[in-house]
């Protein structure tokens, strides 16, 4: 048989990050870390952590040992993760370098950020550091795979990550994005920008990651796709698939069920390549080409994603919808459930908004900064993730010395200040808290809490100048997010249903989730931090407020309930 078979593994976790503390940017983060014991189960064996990202790490191990056997298996781990798994479980980390330079490593954006959302130049800083990041995992290859958090992508984006790099790049997409002009395009070899694009089939995904179809029904619905046109011309074409490597944890079978479903293919003679060695050999003329293959020009639709609320589609093809709490094709502001509750997310609208407008803030006095010491803005905060990562470079024997990530700030030691305020700038920026349907959440206490750091070391670093009142105005937005809704005239935006933007949706969206505090989240993550950080005169910025309710328990998330917590009401922190 002429069918290829491959699967992409997409590997990411936000941390449990409650407040980060306090340095002068010369060494790499350091944190408090949420304490709420949570446990899962893989194969009969109890895995557990104090956090849940720490169970997510640990069972790392197990997924390692299975993935050892596989072939034409690719995967991507988000740098983040990629450092916390060092610092936690370096066994771990060990086995998967040894495994993704075995496999098809797979460069992927930092910090996990919806990449068109972001302004240019953190796309740019974004795109360099990844492929920095990923150069001891790819090695010499010349056609490389890279995953957009999400997936979602623009043109625009698609041509940033492509000019930060020589190697020639496989998009790793999701079909609902594509826009198939040929009929024999589907599982081809196709151009995208000036790269290729491969688009992942969603329903027999999601028939592995949520477990509605068995190991016979997955392989017999792999093999529903030949292609007898191909077949009979004697032209290969590639099945391709993706989840996340958290679907290996669906239940304590998955493991077992993926190892089955891959034997299963092989047994029927279905050979497993990666997308990128498929894209590569057919290049080369290992694999025969459709006459056209590899030129044809494949459509992407911009803003689309592989996660999407696909029933509020409109055209058939996903948006991003999810992470701006309105409808990109009509701007309807939509609800969705929770808990047996229908939830607005007009929640979503402001939190975007709130965040462009904190990244331009931080933007703007980080260049500001680095402008007085007349440095190479990029330059230096590319190199400045030598320091961020700096266990991780070590480990390869890459240059972290702080010789070289100051060369562009002509050797000034304060630049190092801004590196660390423009890193966590982009550490506030996760995908995840948008991706929930409610506000009150681990992830998007973390996103805030971050964020609110990066504001008030701005306050400390500029105090005296003009410039410190720009970051004070946008910490107490962090801080009265729940008047953004007058603010920004909230209400005027067109609902779905007829409800979603009114007044009350808005109370009941922003809801705190927790019995200890009459805050909504990211009033209590702000107040988190300020409550330690904030000192002198700027501790009257919350003065008026009631500490005893500035806490970091959340609610749960959703997708985490099937968690063995210990307290299953709420996701506490222990002090």
């Amino acid at each position: 048989m002429l069918m290829k078979y491959a699967h992409h593994f997409h590997a990411y976790q936000p941390g449990d990050i409650v407040h980060v503390k306090d340095g002068d940017g010369s060494r790499p983060i350091e944190y408090e870390e949420r304490r709420s014991p949570v446990a899962i189960r893989i194969r009969g064996e109890e895995v557990r952590g104090e956090n849940w990202t720490r169970a997510m790490l640990y069972s790392y191990e197990h997924i390692a040992d299975t993935l050892s056997r596989m072939e034409g298996v690719s995967i991507d781990i988000e740098p983040f993760t990629f450092l916390m798994l060092l610092r936690y479980r370096r066994r771990a980390f060990e086995d998967t370098v040894e495994l993704l330079q075995r496999f098809d490593a797979v460069p992927t954006t930092p910090f996990h950020p919806i990449v068109p959302h972001l302004d240019e130049f953190e796309q740019r800083i974004l795109a360099r550091v990844s492929f920095d990041f990923y150069a001891p995992l790819i090695g010499k290859k010349s056609v490389i795979g890279y995953w957009l958090p999400e997936a979602v992508i623009t043109r625009k984006t698609a041509e940033i990550v492509e000019s930060s790099t020589d190697r020639k790049l496989v998009f790793l997409l999701d079909e609902r994005q594509l826009l198939y002009d040929l009929p024999q395009a589907k599982h081809s070899c196709n151009r995208y920008s000036s790269s290729f694009v491969f688009g992942r089939e969603w329903s027999l995904s999601d028939a592995f990651a949520f477990n509605t179809l068995d190991v016979p029904g997955l392989v017999e619905r792999t093999l529903s796709y030949r292609d007898d046109h191909k077949e009979n011309l004697g032209v290969p074409y590639l099945v391709f698939t993706a989840s996340d490597l958290e679907s290996l944890l669906g239940n304590p079978k998955q493991l077992d069920r993926f190892t089955a479903w891959m034997d299963g293919l092989e047994g029927r003679g279905v050979e497993r390549v990666s997308a990128m060695e498929f894209v590569a050999k057919k290049l080369s003329g290992e694999f025969r080409r459709l006459d056209g293959e590899c030129s044809f020009e494949m459509p992407v639709k911009d803003y689309s994603s592989w996660s999407d609320y696909f029933d509020l589609s409109l055209d058939g093809k996903t948006s991003d919808s999810r992470w701006l709490g309105y409808r990109r094709a009509d701007g309807r502001v939509f609800a969705r459930e929770v808990g047996g509750r229908e939830v607005s997310q007009l929640w979503k609208v402001a939190f975007t908004r709130l965040f462009e407008e904190l990244n331009r803030a931080v933007r703007l006095g980080v260049l500001r900064g680095l402008a007085e010491l007349n440095a190479r803005p990029e330059e230096f905060l590319v190199r400045y993730a030598r320091v961020f990562f700096r266990d991780y470079y070590d480990h390869f024997g890459l240059e972290t010395s702080m010789d070289y990530v100051l060369e562009p700030a002509n050797g000034d030691e304060k630049a190092l200040r801004l590196g660390r305020i423009y890193y966590l700038m982009l550490l506030a920026n996760h995908s995840c808290p948008r991706f929930w349907e409610n506000l009150d959440t681990r992830v998007a206490f973390g996103n805030v809490s971050v964020m609110a750091k990066a504001l008030i070391e701005l306050m400390r670093y500029f105090d005296g100048s003009e410039l410190q009142g720009l970051f004070i105005e946008a910490y107490l937005k962090l801080l009265s997010f729940d008047k953004l809704y007058h603010l920004w005239n909230l209400s005027a935006m067109p609902p779905l249903e007829g409800w979603e933007t009114s007044w009350r949706a808005w109370e009941e969206a922003l809801k705190p989730e927790v019995p200890n505090s009459g805050y909504n989240v990211v009033t209590r993550a702000a107040l988190y931090v300020g409550k330690r950080d904030l000192r002198g005169e700027l501790r009257n910025l919350i003065g008026g407020y009631n500490l005893d309710w500035a806490v970091a328990d959340t609610g749960h998330i959703p997708g985490e309930v099937h968690g063995d917590w210990e307290n299953r009401k709420w996701c506490e922190h222990r002090l």
